[in-house]
């Protein structure tokens, strides 16, 4: 892609067009960072390079997550072959997915359009079966629900995610880094870093980057022994390892490693692992229709009445109400 000595880049002579799909509650940041590359993209081409529509369920108008309303261009209607598909959804993506959403974007597989997902909508494209086979991402806080439900998806932790013509991102800012990557693609490293400067976005991450921060860097604390026994833990839910061999992996005895939770994190290793345990219960609680029962087994608890136990004293009500007051904010 060439630059104009007078008005920029010189633009395509067809633009491409991103199809926006707004999907109620739809995360207002992860639509609008996408929708902005592609406007300030457009700034610096002699001619357009890229158009877009806003699509959505009835046509009619949709709302995001933050309050503010948008009008819709058009309802679920056959698109253009070369069109790309981005999918925008936030919270309560299950109750938001609906049977004429997920058989439309089936058609439009079978056509051959290129889809992506922002933020939670890997769920809406594992939901219709178009992420079978390929790798994808999903916003950290329903990622543990997601591997959960879909066991023929090769989730990973990543920012942003391309597998063929698929596409997901991890919510927030990702989009941004998906579409500087298109961007780049279709037109050039030169033009994306043009946008991106625009957008004072300093730092543009890659799919091998990864999108919760890291372990000392969550925790306040830069001990990589600490560090290390919080990653095992991490990874050992379902089945928990006992603090000694924990201790014992990283070269300490079962007294050093208590010293060091409760210097830095005021806990014992045993109180901090069973809170990373029931964090994980209440993500698969709210966003899953497991059973309490299969729940507990998913977080290491063998015992459906231990599990209860521990989760009324950490959250103070039962998994049973848990999944009950969800229920019946959903149906509201």
């Amino acid at each position: 892609m060439s630059r104009s000595p007078s008005s920029g880049f010189e633009a395509p002579t067809k633009p491409r067009r991103f199809v926006f799909v707004l999907v109620n509650d739809f995360t207002l940041l992860s639509f609008a960072g996408a929708l902005d590359a592609l406007r300030i993209a457009n700034r610096n081409f002699t001619a357009p390079a890229y158009e877009w529509i806003l699509c959505g369920e009835g046509g009619d108008t949709v709302t995001s997550s933050a309050g503010p309303e948008f009008k819709l261009d058009m309802d679920l209607e056959e698109l253009k072959r070369d069109d790309t598909i981005l999918i925008c959804s936030g919270v309560d993506v299950q109750a938001n997915t609906s049977k004429k959403l997920i058989n439309w974007l089936r058609r439009e597989a079978r056509r051959g359009v290129q889809i992506g997902g922002l933020c939670t909508a890997a769920y809406v494209l594992a939901k219709a079966g178009l992420l079978d086979g390929k790798r994808a991402t999903i916003h950290w806080e329903n990622h543990d629900s997601f591997a959960e439900e879909f066991e023929e998806v090769e989730l990973t932790k990543s920012v942003f995610v391309t597998d063929g013509n698929r596409m997901t991102t991890a919510g927030g800012t990702s989009s941004i880094d998906l579409m500087l990557k298109l961007i780049a693609d279709d037109h050039g490293e030169e033009i994306a870093n043009v946008v991106a400067d625009q957008q004072i976005y300093t730092s543009i991450r890659t799919d091998q980057d990864t999108q919760r921060l890291s372990v000392p860097t969550r925790i306040g604390v830069r001990h990589p022994k600490l560090s290390a026994v919080i990653q095992m833990m991490e990874a050992n839910i379902e089945e928990p390892v006992s603090p000694s061999i924990l201790a014992k992996d990283v070269g300490m005895s079962t007294r050093q490693l208590e010293r060091l939770f409760r210097r830095y994190l005021n806990r014992s290793p045993k109180r901090y692992y069973m809170e990373l345990r029931l964090q994980k219960a209440r993500n698969l609680l709210m966003q899953t229709d497991m059973s309490v029962i299969n729940v507990a087994l998913a977080c290491g608890f063998a015992s459906p009445s231990h599990f209860s136990k521990c989760y009324r004293a950490h959250y103070n009500t039962t998994p049973y109400r848990e999944r009950g007051s969800q229920a019946t904010r959903l149906s509201v």
